[in-house]
């Protein structure tokens, strides 16, 4: 049933079950997972200018460990896992992934580390959910 899964994280607490979702799909279909960090380049610019580049390089540092960490769950497991931090606005590079990956399913937090709204859906995953050409889970 599932080949690929896609899985964006943040390190949210509704990211974080979004990957232990996919971990369990992936398990239980032996499927491989590519999870992705995404820094949203739009709202600081693209490295460049010195404040810039060092905020850049430390969301990219903590999505590095965010996905090792969620590397090593997959190696427990058994699970083929790939990673990559890409730069950009998060919905369209989940969008364009999920594509290039041809993955089969995308799982994603319902909602992430800067939204407020508690129950709501976030909007890189609402953005996900309506334009996305595949099968989406939230969690």
């Amino acid at each position: 049933m599932y080949d690929t899964i896609l899985v964006p994280t943040d390190g949210s607490d509704p990211a974080n079950r979004a990957v232990d979702h996919a971990l369990a799909l992936a398990d239980r279909y032996d499927a491989r997972i590519h999870a992705m960090y995404c820094v949203e380049t739009h709202r600081y610019g693209e490295p460049a200018l010195s404040s810039t580049e060092l905020v850049c390089n430390q969301l990219e540092e903590y999505g590095q460990e965010l996905l090792e960490a969620l590397g090593d769950r997959a190696a427990e497991a058994g699970i083929e896992y790939t990673y990559e931090v890409y730069h950009g606005r998060p919905w369209e590079v989940v969008l364009e992934e999920s594509e290039s990956l041809d993955a089969d399913l995308v799982v994603i937090g319902y909602q992430g580390q800067s939204h407020t709204r508690t129950k709501k859906i976030g909007s890189v995953a609402e953005r996900i959910v309506r334009s996305a050409d595949r099968p989406v889970l939230t969690a």
